[in-house]
């Protein structure tokens, strides 16, 4: 008795026990979370990354950990690729549907590219492989999936007109779609979520980037629909100067408790799940639970249970890369190796880093977060060029460049995109120590990514791991929104010249 008594004490505190908002604080925006038995698999936006749609794994809803991707490689265009002078920055995959389907124990994930065409891919395992099953001729914009009690599939999209399309069972054809909601014009809603509860129909919307609303049918997923909004700029308890907690969706646990998974804006960083519980009123809407008027932080949804953290080193041991890794669009892929470190050959002859093939990217962990890698660069070509990079429409890096027989240490900054993602410059060498004796290097970035001002980063070099030199000037972060994807650590590796050389990542420190 003694021992049944203390483990349900155990497991009491253990409820208890409050969490932080955000709950990861990492570039995840447009967040879904499915259940799937007792564990919850959330995907979000990636845009021009490869692969795109990672998913991410929790038991608790609170701590998760990276372990695939729902697209193995952004296929639809050769720009995705960086190729023939092409790009699709920001382009690629937005707002899109993860949803586990019990009936045949699969995954699905439907994603309109581009405004044209709806692609659907499906895996039996979470982890994959995933693989394209068809592509349907139209855009679900902002795709909310629904599997009904009879395993057919429903379709909420649309921005302005709100629609619902019927598949058919096998996820490849439209079997019926009308306009199920007209909002009034002075009111745009999006971010389609679509949900059964108590045989009444929900349509969870989000009005960019501050409020939320939800439609209720009691008539089937057709409607009609009563609109009620449930949510107006609110605040973040935990990061007050952030954006309001919006879009996302709603989540149910096996003790029939619910939760609502947001994002919230907090550039410079990008965008971050926040979780909050809700209650179901007599009405059969939902009411978010606020803290002293805002979202706060609250218990453990259940029993906490800790999982892998990108938190710590990655030594990349191989056969392939941490889910946590994407690269900035498509990668060649005969150009890398994974095996006791992360072998990069130079894939592409340039001067543009935003035009570079195989920059691997990883999300900075917030508030405050320090990216490390030692790199063997005694192979690199004349010419050629590698190092660590805060990505975004603004960049700076700091690395090797080779010229001739020298090996020199440079920052380079102010590399910057035009509105439409063109060029703009591609940077300036500002600091640099020529003709350095090592081969190999550390090279860091501490980035300050806390939310509604400018952060900052600021780069330095190590010969032995311990004693750290700042080189370079601060590099400010801006907080602007409009490129959507927040700043990442990128490790670059690119000719100027020509191709050949090639450099060794040994190790990823992520702090």
């Amino acid at each position: 008795m003694r021992v049944i008594l203390g483990l349900l004490f155990s497991v009491a505190a253990a409820m208890a026990e409050k969490f932080t908002n955000p709950v990861i604080w990492e570039d995840l925006s447009d967040v879904e979370v499915t259940r799937a038995g007792d564990a919850y698999f959330m995907t979000a936006s990636t845009f021009h990354y490869s692969p795109g749609a990672p998913v991410l794994r929790s038991y608790d809803l609170v701590n998760w950990e990276h372990i695939g991707h729902s697209v193995p490689v952004l296929d639809w265009s050769s720009k995705y690729s960086l190729e023939n002078g092409q790009r699709a920055y920001v382009k690629g995959i937005w707002a899109s549907s993860l949803r586990y389907r019990e009936s045949d124990g699969k995954f699905y994930f439907v994603a309109c590219i581009e405004f044209g065409k709806t692609y659907v891919y499906s895996a039996s395992s979470p982890t994959g492989p995933w693989s394209q099953i068809t592509t349907i001729n139209k855009c679900y914009y902002d795709a909310g999936l629904h599997f009904d009690t009879d395993n057919t599939p429903y379709v909420a999209y649309g921005r302005g007109d709100l629609h619902i399309a019927q598949l058919s069972k096998d996820m490849k054809t439209e079997v019926k779609e009308q306009v199920v909601l007209s909002p009034p014009s002075t009111l745009t809603l999006e971010g389609s979520r679509l949900y059964k509860k108590d045989n009444n129909w929900y349509i969870f919307l989000t009005r960019p980037a501050t409020g939320q609303y939800i439609a209720k049918s009691t008539n089937g997923p057709f409607g009609t629909y009563d609109l009620r909004i449930i949510a107006d700029n609110l605040k973040l308890a935990a990061a007050p100067r952030s954006g309001a907690p919006h879009q996302g969706g709603l989540i149910d646990t096996p003790n029939g408790n619910w939760y609502y998974m947001s994002f919230v804006d907090m550039y410079p960083g990008g965008r971050a799940p926040a979780l909050a519980p809700i209650t179901w009123g007599s009405d059969g809407f939902p009411k978010i639970t606020l803290v002293n008027g805002q979202w706060g932080d609250y218990d453990y949804p259940l029993l906490k249970r800790t999982v892998p953290s990108p938190i710590g080193t990655d030594t990349f041991p191989g056969p392939n890369l941490r889910a946590d890794w994407e690269w900035n669009h498509n990668p060649d892929t005969k150009s890398f190796t994974v095996n006791n470190g992360l072998t990069l050959k130079t894939v592409t002859v340039t001067k543009d880093l935003y035009q570079a093939r195989n920059t691997l990217t990883h999300r900075i962990r917030g508030p405050q977060g320090t990216g490390t890698v030692l790199i063997d660069f005694s192979k690199m070509a004349d010419g050629d060029r590698t190092g660590l990079a805060v990505l975004r429409d603004s960049s700076a890096w700091i690395g090797i460049e080779r010229e001739g027989s020298n090996f020199n240490l440079v920052f380079n900054t102010g590399l910057s995109m035009n509105t439409d993602w063109t060029t703009k410059s591609t940077g300036t060498v500002s600091a640099r120590q020529n003709n350095v004796s090592y081969r190999k290097v550390y090279l860091r970035v501490s980035a300050d990514i806390r939310p509604g001002a400018a952060g900052s980063a600021v780069f330095s070099y190590s010969t032995d791991g311990n004693s750290f030199t700042n080189f370079g000037s601060t590099v400010s972060l801006g907080n602007d929104w409009q490129f959507f994807p927040g700043h990442r650590y990128g490790i670059l590796n690119y000719a100027t010249k020509s191709l050949g050389g090639s450099v060794l990542v040994s190790r990823f420190d992520n702090k």
